[in-house]
C-alpha cells in the first residue's frame, strides 16, 4: 500500500516500458498503491504509460500578483525577521518584484529578452542570502553600499546566467531603478500602484499582494503596451496549433472528401504549380555572362542554389507522398508528417527547415513561386531595377554585395570595405514607379517589400506617423540603399 516514487523518467525511458509491463501484469496490487512519476516532456515518453495516468504539470505562475503570491507563502515570520535592519523587509520584497519581473518578461519573447534564460527559485534564494548577509555587515552610521547591491544582483545573482550584452543592460538598468536610497521614499513605485508595502507580518504583505490586479500591463515590466499584442497572438495560436495536432487523424467516413483524397488533389496541384529545377550548366554560363566574380553575381548563385535545394526537396516529398497515398511505397514518418501538416494548411517540417517563415502553407507555396521568379528573371535577364529584399534567403549578403561592389567603384578614392557605412532613403516612389535603377553616381540598389509595424508613413514628407488603430502593417515605399 506504499507509493513509490521516480524522479526524470525522461532519463529512464526504457525502465518506464518495463514498469508499464510490471503493472499490468501484476495479479494482486493493494488498493492503497501509486506510482508518481516526474518527468519533463517528451516525445518519446511511453504513450500507455501517459494515457494511463493522471497528468499534473507544475507551470511558473502567471502575473505579478500569482508570482509575488508564491514567493511570500514560502516565507515565515522568522525570515522577515531574520535582521533588525530597517532596510530588510522592503529589499527582501523588492528582491521578490525583481525576480517576478524576469520570469514574466520571459512570455513576451525575444521582446523579453533576447536569449530566454531558466531563472528559478535557486537565483532568488541566493540573492536574499546575499542582502541579508550584507545588511548583517553593514555599519549603521554608513548605510547600504548601493553600488555592491546592484552589482551583485544585475552582474552576478541573476547576471550570472546573462550571456547577451543588451541582456545584461536591462538587468542592470532594473537594478538601478529599484535598487537605492530613493526606494525607501514615500513616492517610490515600481510602476503606478505597484508599491513596497510597509507591513510587519507574512500576513500583512500576503494582504497587500491579494489587492494586485490579476492581470498586469506590460508596462509594468518596462515594456510597451503593444508587447500584449505579440503575447496573446503567440498564445492563441500555440493554442490553436495544440487543437489541431490532436484531431483524429482517420479518414473520414462521411460525405466529404477523405483526408487521403484532399492532400492527394494538393500535391498534384502543386507540382503543376511547381517551377522546373535549375540546369547547374545553364546557370553557370549565365552567370560568366553577366561577370561570374562580379559580388552581386556571387549573391545571386548563392541564392539559386539554396532555391535548387527547397525545388528539389518539395518535389521528391510531394511525388513521394502520392506514391505512399497510393499505397506504392511505405509512409515514413516524415512523410506522415508532411501528409498531415498538408491536410492542416502548415508547412510540412522537412521543407520549414530549410526555407522560411509563413503563417499557412498557401503563402508559403505562392512566396516559393515569387522567390523563384525574381532569380529566374534576375538569371536571364540581367539585373532588375529593383529587388524584393525579403523574398532573399540571406538580405543580409545582399547589402554586404552591394557594399562591396561600391567600394570596388571607388578603389581609386582610396574606399576600403571597413569605412564603408550603409545609408538609407526612403524615396516617393511605389515599386511600380520605378523605371530604371539608381543614378550611377551614387550607386546602390532600389528595394521594396518591407513592412512597418505599429507605425503609418506620410509619404508628402517622407516620415513616420501614427498609423490608424486598426492596421497593423503598413507598406514602406521603395527604399534606396546605398553606401
Amino acid at each position: 500500500g506504499g507509493w513509490l516514487l521516480l524522479q526524470n523518467g525522461h532519463l529512464g525511458l526504457e525502465f518506464l516500458s518495463e514498469l508499464m509491463d510490471t503493472i499490468t501484469t501484476t495479479e494482486s496490487m493493494s488498493e492503497g498503491f501509486r506510482t508518481w512519476i516526474t518527468t519533463e516532456a517528451h516525445p518519446e515518453f511511453p504513450i500507455n504509460l501517459l494515457h494511463s495516468s493522471i497528468k499534473f504539470t507544475n507551470e511558473p505562475p502567471r502575473g505579478v500578483k500569482a508570482g509575488l503570491k508564491r514567493t511570500y507563502s514560502s516565507v515565515t515570520q522568522d525570515h522577515l525577521e531574520v535582521s533588525n535592519m530597517p532596510q530588510w523587509k522592503p529589499l527582501l520584497y523588492a528582491v521578490a518584484f525583481l525576480h517576478t519581473t524576469v520570469q514574466e518578461r520571459r512570455k513576451f519573447g525575444p521582446l523579453g529578452w533576447n536569449i530566454p534564460y531558466e531563472f528559478n527559485q535557486a537565483d532568488f534564494a541566493a540573492s536574499v542570502q546575499f542582502v541579508q548577509n550584507h545588511l548583517d555587515d553593514t555599519d549603521i552610521k554608513r548605510g547600504v553600499n548601493w553600488s555592491c547591491v546592484r552589482y551583485m544582483l544585475g552582474e552576478v545573482q541573476y547576471g550570472g546566467r546573462v550571456t547577451d550584452d543588451l541582456d545584461k543592460a536591462l538587468l542592470n538598468t532594473y537594478a538601478r531603478v529599484w535598487f537605492g536610497e530613493h526606494m525607501f521614499n514615500e513616492k517610490f513605485c515600481f510602476y503606478k500602484d505597484y508599491v513596497i508595502p510597509k507591513g510587519k507580518t507574512v500576513e500583512d504583505y500576503l494582504q497587500y499582494i491579494e489587492q494586485l490586479p490579476v492581470i498586469d500591463t506590460p508596462e509594468v515590466f518596462g515594456l510597451h503596451p503593444n508587447a500584449d499584442i505579440t503575447y496573446q497572438t503567440t498564445l492563441t495560436n500555440e493554442t490553436l496549433s495544440t487543437i489541431v495536432s490532436i484531431q483524429p487523424k482517420d479518414s473520414s467516413a462521411g460525405e466529404g472528401e477523405t483526408r487521403e483524397a484532399v492532400v492527394h488533389r494538393l500535391a498534384n496541384e502543386m507540382l503543376e504549380k511547381l517551377p522546373p529545377n535549375y540546369n547547374p550548366h545553364e546557370v553557370k554560363a549565365q552567370l560568366q555572362k553577366m561577370g561570374a566574380i562580379q559580388p552581386m553575381n556571387i549573391f545571386l548563385r548563392q541564392e539559386i542554389d539554396r532555391m535548387q535545394h527547397v525545388l528539389l526537396r518539395v518535389r521528391t516529398t510531394l511525388i513521394d507522398l502520392k506514391l505512399a497515398i497510393d499505397g506504392t511505397i511505405i509512409m515514413s514518418e516524415e512523410l506522415q508528417d508532411a501528409f498531415d501538416n498538408m491536410y492542416d494548411a502548415r508547412i510540412p517540417k522537412l521543407w520549414f527547415r530549410i526555407s522560411w517563415e509563413s503563417s499557412t502553407l498557401g503563402f508559403w507555396f505562392t512566396e516559393l513561386l515569387e522567390r523563384n521568379h525574381q532569380f529566374s528573371s534576375w538569371l536571364q535577364g540581367g539585373r532588375p531595377n529593383q529587388f524584393w529584399m525579403t523574398g532573399f534567403f540571406n538580405p543580409q549578403g545582399f547589402l554586404t554585395a552591394m557594399r562591396q561592389e561600391t567600394t570596388r567603384m571607388n578603389l581609386s578614392k582610396g574606399w576600403t570595405l571597413d569605412s564603408v557605412v550603409l545609408h538609407n532613403e526612403v524615396t516617393k516612389m511605389m515599386k511600380e514607379d520605378v523605371t530604371g535603377p539608381p543614378p550611377a553616381d551614387i550607386g546602390g540598389v532600389y528595394i521594396y517589400g518591407l513592412l512597418l509595424e505599429g507605425a503609418g508613413w506620410d509619404r508628402r514628407n517622407s516620415k513616420l506617423i501614427e498609423s490608424a488603430s486598426k492596421v497593423l502593417f503598413t507598406s514602406l515605399p521603395v527604399v534606396h540603399v546605398y553606401a
